[in-house]
């Protein structure tokens, strides 16, 4: 099929990050520094997106603020012409970093929170006053006027504090809010019987989010992922695979999705091999699961091929061993057993936190 150009672009600058999140969505087997692009590669990937058709890149990791060059980066992405997000841990921004970024054209920041107290923020993040620190350069964007959204992925642990989650964010002065529940992809895999919230915790952020988006409307706008295991059917896959926005990670992979490398039988192609134009248009991964030509039954005859597409690819092969089957979160899924089972895996054990090697 013709694929239109993507309009978002997630740049993995580097896997390095002084958090060990259980949850991250960053693969198992990560990209080590000395395999990183150098910024002169970066500002060629800027430009080829632009170019491309994308308006917005999210420079993301790991933590971003690893990389020495991260104001470089932002200024060569603004010169392309995109708009740039910097999705943060906040750990390694300073007040000098952040006047350098500013310099540099950054337009909007979005700060990880992994809870509201210190106690569970350090402990989850497996960072000893992570949590102080987040506060302090949330304090000091909020000083700058630099738009914000504060993340907050939810889980089992921490979806109890969301009124606390909510309440922070407005005093830090967020513009926006992404109550974030935990999906199954990298770390989270490892972790999944620890961080699985509980069905009274689920229907319990759907009607808060709800009653806080029509409170706050006006005031702080309200993001929500809610937990696929306890859905009836399926996100659409990043809007549908290969259709509105692209993945390039540390060492220059394009990726239809952050997860992808964990399909096997796909090939993903690099920046460096390849223009990437070539890659979203005409690679055999990018139109592997395009469209809905390709959908298996009951999807192929379902009303919904046209909202979902099947569901995601990943959670496919995560829980039922095959990409191309329907996604076992689907109440018609062949599949669906396996959610069910995974719902009865509840762990207190302790967490297998991320790690670099």
């Amino acid at each position: 099929m013709s694929a239109p150009p993507p309009i978002a672009m997630l740049a993995e600058l580097t896997h390095r990050c002084p958090l060990s999140c259980p949850y991250c969505s960053n693969p198992l087997e990560m990209v080590r520094a000395k395999e990183e692009l150098p910024t002169e590669v970066w500002v060629d990937v800027f430009a080829q997106a632009a170019a491309l058709g994308v308006l917005q890149v999210h420079l993301s990791g790991g933590e971003p603020a690893s990389r020495r060059d991260l104001e470089a980066l932002v200024g060569a992405a603004r010169k392309a012409g995109l708009y740039t997000n910097l999705i943060t841990s906040g750990i390694g921004l300073t007040p000098l970093r952040l006047d350098a970024l500013e310099a540099a054209g950054l337009d909007h920041i979005q700060l990880s929170m992994q809870g509201t107290r210190p106690d569970l923020a350090d402990w989850i993040g497996g960072y000893r006053g992570g949590f102080e620190r987040k506060i302090a350069v949330a304090r000091e964007i909020g000083r700058r006027g630099i738009p914000l959204t504060l993340n907050a992925v939810m889980h089992r642990h921490n979806l109890d504090d969301l009124d606390a989650t909510i309440a922070l964010a407005l005093d830090l002065g967020a513009r926006r809010i992404e109550v974030a529940c935990v999906q199954f992809h990298g770390w989270a895999v490892a972790n999944r019987a620890q961080l699985l919230p509980t069905r009274e915790q689920t229907e319990m952020v759907k009607r808060k989010v709800a009653a806080a988006r029509a409170e706050y409307e006006g005031v702080m706008a309200f993001d929500f992922v809610p937990p696929d295991y306890y859905s009836d059917y399926p996100k659409a896959c990043m809007g549908g695979w290969g259709s509105a926005g692209l993945n390039v990670t540390p060492n220059g992979t394009v990726l239809p999705c952050h997860a992808a490398e964990t399909i096997p039988h796909l090939r993903f192609e690099k920046v460096t091999d390849r223009p990437l134009a070539e890659i979203w248009y005409e690679s055999a991964a990018f139109n592997a699961y395009r469209g809905t030509d390709w959908l298996p039954e009951p999807c192929a005859g379902c009303e919904r091929k046209e909202i979902d597409f099947g569901g995601c690819r990943c959670q496919a092969m995560a829980l039922a061993g095959d990409a191309s089957a329907t996604d076992p979160i689907c109440a018609k899924s062949p599949h669906r057993a396996r959610v069910l089972a995974a719902l009865e895996e509840v762990s207190d054990a302790p967490f297998t936190y991320r790690k670099l090697g």
